[in-house]
């Protein structure tokens, strides 16, 4: 229908070699009148790309958080406008081990994210693995080797906690996400940064994981319940996640203990989907996870396509957002 060569179609659509314009315009207008599209498996073994680009996750975690779901929304603009797909990569550790299972993933890269201390993830990529860009920093030993996007989650933590010594509280208990990811360890740093600037006593005990793969809500509400019921002396909470801080809400409403009257709760969160269950509204500190998956997006996509590009890392600000759930704190409270 065109009047050309089978290679002459090939061309116009790998766009491998120069094909002058009133003959694309010619093949493109006979492929439109047979409703023909290129099979994808063969484009993508002639031009060796996929154009699809990974979103790898830690096995275990299948349910988004709003921070996952605001990420993947900034991927997803980068992808629609540079043209990639996106694929939600995450499979059970027993499949990952049966080599029945076991094949390349058929991505041209991959966003990684929660890297972990000891990450299989990183420990078993090999020269042939597509590129990588990692959200959060990646494992100490291999921090160089990467690209990454992330929070100063150190300066982040150290400013969640001055804001509320700054309101007079000297005790706070920090309800940190599980010890295997990074982001838990920095905050760690940083929470006790400021506290020990600030001239005050660090209480161990008032600092505590999460365990690795349990309910954040739960992990709030019974790690809650338990130090109030202990009697422990803090009269603020700096919580890991929204989720972490809802289940704090629910503990306090257990045990009667007010908010903010008796209680300071502040949260790592990112426009949290439970608004309508935080009742007063929460403080907390807003990660700009929207920007930081496009930006992770944009950065591994210059790296595919110039795949000399220099290791680099860019840390997105965070900001505190003041409502209701804190308030100034003195020994008479």
């Amino acid at each position: 229908m065109a009047g050309v060569s089978k290679g002459t179609v090939s061309n116009v659509f790998t766009q491998k070699r120069a094909v002058r314009k009133e003959v694309v315009d010619r093949v493109l207008r006979a492929a439109h009148e047979l409703n023909f599209k290129p099979n994808y498996w063969a484009r993508t073994l002639s031009m060796k790309e996929t154009r699809i680009i990974g979103l790898s996750m830690q096995a275990e975690q299948t349910k988004f958080s709003q921070f996952h779901l605001s990420l993947i929304n900034g991927v997803l603009q980068v992808c629609y406008d540079q043209g990639y797909r996106l694929l939600i990569n995450t499979r059970a550790a027993d499949h990952k081990r049966d080599l029945r299972h076991s094949t390349t993933d058929p991505v041209d890269g991959e966003i990684l994210l929660d890297p972990q201390e000891n990450d299989e993830r990183f420990i078993r990529r090999t020269e042939t693995s597509p590129p990588a860009v990692v959200v959060g920093r990646p494992p100490e030993a291999l921090g160089t080797q990467f690209c990454y996007v992330d929070n100063d989650s150190v300066a982040s933590a150290k400013k969640a906690t001055q804001f509320l010594i700054d309101l007079g509280h000297r005790h706070i208990l920090f309800l940190n996400t599980p010890k295997e990811r990074t982001v838990s360890e920095d905050r760690r740093r940083g929470y006790e940064s400021a506290i020990h600037q600030a001239g005050y006593e660090i209480h161990p005990e008032l600092h505590i994981y999460e365990r690795l793969n349990t309910h954040s809500l739960e992990y709030g509400q019974t790690t809650t319940r338990e130090m109030l019921a202990q009697g422990r002396t803090f009269s603020a909470i700096i919580a890991g996640s929204d989720k972490i801080a809802l289940g704090v809400y629910q503990a306090a409403m257990e045990m009667r203990v007010s908010i903010p009257g008796q209680l300071s709760v502040f949260a790592f969160e990112n426009d949290t989907v439970f608004t309508s269950e935080f009742c007063p509204p929460l403080t907390g500190i807003t990660l700009n996870a929207e920007r930081i998956g496009s930006e992770a997006a944009s950065l591994l996509i210059e790296r595919l396509r110039n795949p000399s590009t220099p290791t680099v890392y860019r840390l997105i600000p965070t900001e505190i957002i003041i409502r209701e759930s804190c308030r100034i704190w003195n020994a008479r409270n």
